[in-house]
């Protein structure tokens, strides 16, 4: 029974890091295209619309529509705020790979066309490893049979978390002169696929309390965990970034995205405190 417990998570956790992987591997592919693109259309369409401007664009121009794509990378994590007592130190962080890709359209309103709305679609993802150091941190293990133990960890904690979704940021806009703009506004995200997951090392987890049974884990012996099924799907949080136009058409950007409801669903328990995803995306558009 033991032996099947434990075969039915790590198939749990295989199936989660292949979707996870497939979504990155997609977009790693994806991304030299879309600067090809960018590239390729920089290059033709002003000689292009020296002979014959496409009327849509002209026809958006003039209702004060612009639109953009864009792709860059993401750098951050997902952290308490303030850091809780639990968290003694932290050892080691890598950012690893998030990257995003998607378009906005801006809606040019009012005040000599310098105040905007912009709404847009991006698929993204986000990760991190993190090490730390803690002491009666809220925990539940993963026994040698499947089973699952609670109680507070005192020692080393590695954690992985990686997501991907799509993403909806709703934003105002003032252009400050022809060539740099700002942005603040929510966004919403719905996750695709969900990653919570890692191992303690080198401590003693003492079940139920602080005062419980003393299960020691050293000499390189580790005990895993997976939260992944306890993250929400839907996240929201704030935006606010800053545009710079470095060519007629060529943008550089830079956005940070700070989440406002915690990562993890209301009913989890386990960690006590609420993690929330903050995050610098810095990359390229192609406005026209």
């Amino acid at each position: 029974m033991r032996s099947s417990n434990v075969l039915i998570q790590n198939v749990h956790i295989i199936k989660r890091t292949e979707l996870n992987n497939f979504i990155t591997i997609i977009m790693i592919r994806i991304y030299p295209y879309i600067f090809s693109l960018l590239a390729c259309i920089g290059i033709a369409l002003p000689g292009y619309s020296q002979v014959d401007r496409n009327e849509t664009l002209i026809r958006s121009a003039l209702h004060g529509l612009e639109y953009e794509i864009k792709a860059g990378f993401s750098i951050g994590g997902t952290a308490p705020l303030p850091l809780p007592v639990e968290i003694r130190s932290i050892d080691g962080y890598n950012p690893t790979l998030a990257i995003s890709i998607g378009g906005e359209v801006t809606k040019w309103i009012a005040v000599q066309n310098k105040l905007g709305i912009i709404v847009g679609l991006r698929l993204e993802n986000k990760a991190m490893t993190t090490e730390a150091t803690v002491k009666n941190y809220n925990m539940e293990i993963l026994g040698q049979g499947g089973e699952r133990i609670s109680g507070v960890w005192t020692g080393g904690v590695k954690t992985k978390v990686h997501t991907a979704g799509l993403t909806i940021p709703l934003m105002a806009t003032y252009k400050l002169s022809n060539r740099w703009n700002i942005k603040a506004g929510p966004y919403f995200s719905y996750l695709l696929s969900r990653e919570f997951s890692g191992h303690v090392y080198e401590g003693y987890l003492r079940e139920d309390d602080p005062t419980g049974p003393k299960v020691e884990f050293t000499d390189d012996k580790i005990a895993t965990y997976d939260f992944s099924d306890d993250l929400r799907h839907f996240q929201w949080g704030l935006q606010v970034g800053a545009g710079w136009r470095a060519f007629k058409h060529l943008n550089v950007y830079a956005d940070l995205t700070w989440g406002l409801n915690d990562i993890f669903k209301s009913d989890f328990n386990t960690i006590t405190f609420a993690m929330y995803p903050i995050y610098l995306n810095i990359g390229f558009g192609y406005a026209f």
